[in-house]
């Protein structure tokens, strides 16, 4: 099969009428590592070593059913991620996120064994700006 891993998705194909930032973004734990007593137990991409940070999103399609609306995004990055900045009269702040990937797996912590997708990017940024790398000098990145 030519997919192997993670599939490389647009912003607007995953959140077609937008997304929007709820919470601050946290560490994703390795808890392997943290149980085997390491200083530095956060989790880190299988593929290029880059930090992992958990942005919970909800996602403003009218349609999501019940319970599905909020999802977590994982962003690579060095540096925690900044968020976009709330704007005037929303109590959520809008995100396009750069690099978006979908990786599909079977999620058995449910009666019924449902397949489920695992979002992945690269950089976040407010709609309208180009998201960069996550760096301490720019807005989508400060020093952890």
């Amino acid at each position: 099969m030519a997919i192997q891993g993670a599939i490389p998705l647009g912003q607007d194909l995953v959140f077609p009428h937008g997304a929007y930032v709820v919470g601050e973004v946290e560490q994703v734990q390795d808890f392997d590592r943290k149980q085997a007593g390491e200083v530095d137990f956060q989790s880190r991409d299988k593929n290029t070593g880059e930090r992992l940070w958990a942005v919970r999103v909800v996602d403003a399609d009218p349609e999501a059913r019940r319970g599905q609306a909020e999802v977590v995004v994982k962003v690579m990055a060095a540096h925690q991620p900044v968020p976009p900045a709330t704007l005037p009269g929303l109590p959520f702040r809008p995100v396009v996120f750069d690099g978006l990937t979908a990786t599909p797996y079977v999620d058995t912590n449910r009666a019924r064994p449902r397949l489920a997708w695992s979002l992945k990017a690269t950089g976040m940024s407010a709609p309208g700006k180009t998201a960069a790398k996550a760096d301490p000098k720019t807005e989508t990145g400060r020093a952890a």
